[in-house]
């Protein structure tokens, strides 16, 4: 279990095997089946999530009862409330299972031990928070400058393993499209 996410943190950073056992030692393992919540609005966020299997959603219930979709995470990604997490505020997003997930979870205080014991794992989480950043900035000029049909192509270009385990009525609430209108995209282009 531990050899995706060692492999997935290579990519960014080299660890002695020290090192690495060191980092897998404070990971919890946490599985959650399809429809169950991982975090809820009003809950503490203690925790970052390295998805090793499935697929899950954060999104945000507004006043009217409408979700809107912020973010999916499929296998060697990080999920989480990442604003309560790093703020230590009360989670305002919902993190849900669209298909039964194993997790691995680091909590804050050992994600501070952790800075301090391996400087590496600083520039590794850097990284990921530059990217992630980069991402959801791409993502909102994408919602402000491009029709529909060129949001969803962009998605599919992007994220084509999402695209084909998300049901079609979440990818149009993600790319804040009614599913009637990525129904009449997608016939467009088939």
């Amino acid at each position: 279990m531990y050899s995706q996410i060692l492999d997935h943190i290579s990519r960014d950073i080299s660890l002695t095997h020290s090192e690495e056992e060191e980092f897998t030692g404070i990971l919890s393992e946490k599985k959650i089946l399809k429809k169950e919540l991982l975090i809820r609005p009003g809950d503490k966020v203690d925790s970052e999530y390295y998805v090793v299997k499935g697929c899950l959603k954060a999104y945000y219930r507004d006043q009217a009862g409408e979700d809107h979709i912020i973010q999916f995470a499929i296998e060697d990604w990080w999920i989480s409330d990442f604003e309560a997490f790093f703020k230590n505020t009360p989670a305002e997003l919902y993190v849900e299972a669209i298909e039964d997930s194993v997790l691995l979870s680091i909590d804050k205080a050992s994600l501070e031990l952790l800075y301090q014991r391996i400087p590496a794992f600083e520039r590794f989480f850097r990284l990921k928070i530059t990217n992630a950043f980069v991402a959801l900035r791409t993502r909102i000029l994408s919602s402000l400058q491009k029709t529909g049909k060129e949001r969803y192509l962009e998605f599919c270009k992007t994220y084509p393993k999402i695209e084909k385990r998300v049901p079609n009525y979440h990818i149009a609430n993600y790319l804040g499209l009614k599913p009637e209108s990525l129904s009449r995209i997608r016939k467009e282009l088939t």
